[in-house]
């Protein structure tokens, strides 16, 4: 997203205009009137990633244009980032400038933060990193009061820890979550709280168990577990599904099973299709659950048409989806066998076109 774009005064009307391409996009399938949610037009993004450039005795964070490789634009400011990153970008700056070892070959800085306040540096180089970069890292670690992660080919130093706390009031409840930095985490915090909430709200009237496919690090499988008997929540990944585990134990959550699985292989495994070893730690048979809702949040290709098959067998469907174009080449199959019951429409990404969206699918 070009920072020109970045402009607070003229948000909302920004926002209107997404508003009305998607209620016109997904017209087609009667959803009620959406649920609205706004994000703060600064300082939203917790995560940020940029090129470094090195220019004699410079060092300066760069972008590139969409169509434009290979000229770099120089990022003195930052307004979408949290405020925390917004402070560290020109302290960390200036130190890696100051910092021959540091900065040498250095080719790229990511940020990860939380509305707790946490953050972590990954520093990405072109070279192997040794014990001396350990040394002057922990060093700058402790100045900038954050923790630091170095990255390389076939490469990755951690000095003391790889991931983020972050804490979530959710429904009188504070969640805590673990983040691991490269793995993917909601990058707006406070817009995040709120799709987690309006999924929670999706539950009122629903029974039965719950079935999650890409659960990731469990942001939304941790207060969706409070509404269900039992959960069965499914992820690929394998540092998302240690995240969701650990996320789980710390919370106190007893009635979730995680399964790495992919939302193909759940399809073959609910159709009977295959048997899983990794379904054999379920305290009971996966047909013995009485798995009446499913809960999925795919990436931007959504749903593939087997899972889309799959899914249309459940009495509920609870569906986020971060590309509005493929829910509604979702919902042209599920709508012959559900309706929209809720609509929600959440500014995840602010000054761009993307819009995440929320429906609740109940069967005709």
């Amino acid at each position: 997203m070009p920072l020109s774009n970045v402009n607070p005064d003229a948000y909302s009307a920004l926002l209107e205009e997404k508003v009305a391409k998607v209620k016109t996009l997904l017209l087609p399938y009667s959803p009620p009137p959406p649920l609205v949610v706004e994000s703060s037009p600064t300082a939203f993004r917790l995560r940020a990633e940029f090129r470094m450039w090195h220019e004699g005795d410079e060092l300066s964070y760069v972008m590139f244009r969409k169509g434009d490789p290979k000229t770099p634009v120089p990022i003195e400011v930052f307004p979408i980032a949290c405020l925390d990153i917004q402070l560290l970008m020109p302290r960390l700056q200036s130190r890696l400038k100051a910092n021959a070892l540091l900065r040498q070959k250095l080719f790229q800085v990511e940020f990860l933060s939380t509305l707790a306040g946490d953050t972590l540096i990954t520093l990405i180089y072109h070279r192997k990193l040794d014990e001396e970069w350990d040394k002057q890292a922990r060093l700058l670690a402790s100045e900038l009061k954050v923790e630091i992660v170095g990255r390389s080919r076939k490469q990755k130093r951690i000095l003391a820890r790889d991931y983020v706390e972050e804490s979530l009031p959710i429904n009188n409840r504070t969640y805590c979550y673990r983040q691991y930095e490269q793995a993917f985490t909601q990058p707006n915090g406070r817009v995040n709280i709120r799709m987690i909430e309006w999924a929670c709200e999706c539950t009122a009237e629903l029974e039965g168990d719950l079935l999650e496919l890409y659960c990731g690090n469990g942001n939304f499988t941790l207060p969706l577990a409070e509404h269900f008997n039992q959960v069965i929540a499914t992820e690929l990944s394998k540092t998302s599904i240690r995240a969701a585990r650990e996320n789980l134990e710390s919370n106190g959550i007893k009635n979730v099973q995680m399964v790495r699985l992919s939302a193909e292989e759940v399809t073959q495994a609910m159709g009977g299709e295959r048997t899983f070893r990794r379904l054999a730690d379920l305290p009971q048979e996966l047909a013995d659950y009485q798995l009446k809702t499913v809960f999925v949040d795919p990436p931007r290709a959504g749903l593939d048409s087997g899972t889309e098959k799959m899914v249309a067998t459940f009495d509920s469907i609870i569906y986020i989806s971060c590309n509005p174009e493929t829910l509604a080449r979702n919902l042209a199959s599920l709508s012959g066998s559900h309706r929209i019951e809720k609509f929600a429409l959440f500014d995840q990404f602010p000054y761009t076109e993307h819009m995440e969206c929320g429906v609740l699918l109940i069967k005709n």
